[in-house]
């Protein structure tokens, strides 16, 4: 859906990621960006698509799951308001998708040119050093979250524990 400059704009003032930015880098940021509406059940992308945006989800719930060969995907997060997701095309050695992602509930996403964003975050070292710095948080939370699912596999697998990891 195409939003007029001053309503992204607006959108990204809300979104604490960007709260570091003065007005031109958010006119800028909202040039490379659009919100997009999802229907439940809608996927986004899939495993395996060329990585092209990176997105925020304004509101509703988003799956993230991970193909396991002969196996169903297994949910390996459910992204909430605020939560970015497809943020591997801002790592440069990631070409593809790692995970397939659909809506869950109705949602909106903030979706940022994956391309355009990282010749931002060149061309500013400012931008550059905030975006890449909450990048950083997102993945450590991702690995972490990872490594206590992967724990609590463990420990089920090995019949010392039936609950959920926490988190």
């Amino acid at each position: 859906m195409m939003m007029p400059l001053a309503l992204l704009i607006d959108t990204l003032k809300s979104i604490p990621w960007f709260l570091d930015f003065n007005s031109k880098q958010l006119e800028r940021l909202a040039s490379i960006s659009t919100i997009m509406e999802v229907s439940a059940g809608e996927v986004i992308f899939c495993e395996g698509d060329r990585a092209d945006n990176m997105y925020i989800i304004l509101d509703g719930q988003i799956a993230v799951d991970s193909a396991v060969p002969g196996h169903e995907p297994v949910r390996i997060y459910q992204a909430e308001a605020l939560d970015i997701i497809g943020w591997s095309k801002m790592v440069p050695v990631i070409r593809q998708r790692v995970a397939t992602t659909t809506a869950l509930k109705d949602s909106r996403l903030l979706v940022i040119n994956g391309d355009d964003l990282a010749g931002l975050c060149e061309e500013d070292n400012h931008v550059g050093f905030v975006i890449m710095r909450r990048l950083a948080n997102v993945v450590a939370t991702n690995m972490l979250t990872t490594k206590l699912q992967l724990l609590d596999l463990i420990l089920q697998l090995s019949g010392e524990h039936s609950g959920n990891p926490t988190l």
